[in-house]
């Protein structure tokens, strides 16, 4: 008896991607609305402890710093108790309104994992069958690297940013007392915008894949990537040098990391070509 051979899938018309690509947003934002509503309901976890815990001296990163600026020499400028600032609302609606924004960046940040896979799920049907198999491997990469960079943000760049702002005065008559929007706003922007920095070696990898950046372009820029990671360093941080090593050292490691992996992905598409 013959064998019949499986029939290919018909090739999707663009209305039809773009049916694909708003299912797989659906269920995305789904996804965050889920996380974001569980977060909403651990409201007093989200913010005494997580959100609030860098305004406090006993936060475990001050600790930290105080004993590496000691034993590096430096003086004691993270030993402390109290941060000398205060946290307030000035708006009718600005503590519920800060309760949904920051329950939707909990939301985004727990549910990122599930937004990885369904970005996997619309274009793994570009990819051959050998790249399919790397999904979850590609889906646990993403995540772990997300997840680092957001606890870099938390725990080392936002520590060392309210510590600088907090203490900083133009004058001993005007007092810091900070509105709760700009507060979480810091903390917000610097987590996130920590996460997806740490997402470096998933782009490295896919521009080499298309061809955008190779190995030899990544090492003759070298040194121009290490003076921009430097100023951003001085930037993001107070201006000490202790910070900014803190800050562009793990940034740097991310850059040469990303050149092995560009290195390894050039390769295997030379080889490819010549096959």
């Amino acid at each position: 008896m013959e064998r019949i051979a499986p029939q290919e899938e018909p090739e999707m018309s663009f209305l039809d991607h773009l049916e694909e690509l708003r299912w797989h947003l659906i269920r995305a934002v789904l996804s965050v609305v889920i996380a974001a509503t569980v977060a909403f309901l651990l409201k007093s976890f989200i913010f005494d402890v997580v959100l609030f815990g860098p305004s406090k001296g006993d936060f475990w990163s001050y600790s930290m710093l105080c004993k590496v600026s000691e034993a590096l020499g430096f003086d004691g400028g993270f030993c402390f108790q109290e941060l000398p600032f205060t946290i307030q609302s000035r708006t009718m609606g600005g503590q519920f309104s800060a309760h949904i924004w920051t329950s939707i960046t909990a939301g985004f940040i727990i549910a990122f994992p599930y937004i990885i896979y369904e970005f996997w799920k619309f274009v793994a049907p570009a990819m051959h069958e050998k790249e399919r198999k790397h999904a979850k491997g590609f889906i646990f990469v993403t995540s772990m690297l997300f997840f680092i960079g957001v606890l870099f943000g938390y725990y080392v760049i936002t520590p060392l940013s309210i510590n600088f702002l907090g203490k900083y005065q133009v004058s001993d008559i005007v007092l810091n007392e900070f509105d709760l929007s700009d507060y979480i706003g810091l903390v917000r922007t610097t987590v996130i915008a920590s996460g997806l920095i740490f997402e470096l070696p998933i782009l490295i990898y896919f521009l080499t894949k298309v061809g955008i950046v190779t190995p030899q372009f990544l090492k003759t820029y070298r040194k121009y990537a290490l003076v921009i990671v430097l100023i951003l360093s001085a930037v993001i941080t107070p201006p000490d040098i202790v910070s900014q090593i803190i800050v562009a050292v793990p940034v740097l490691i991310l850059y040469e990391v990303s050149i092995i992996i560009s290195k390894f992905m050039y390769k295997k598409e030379e080889e490819k070509l010549k096959s």
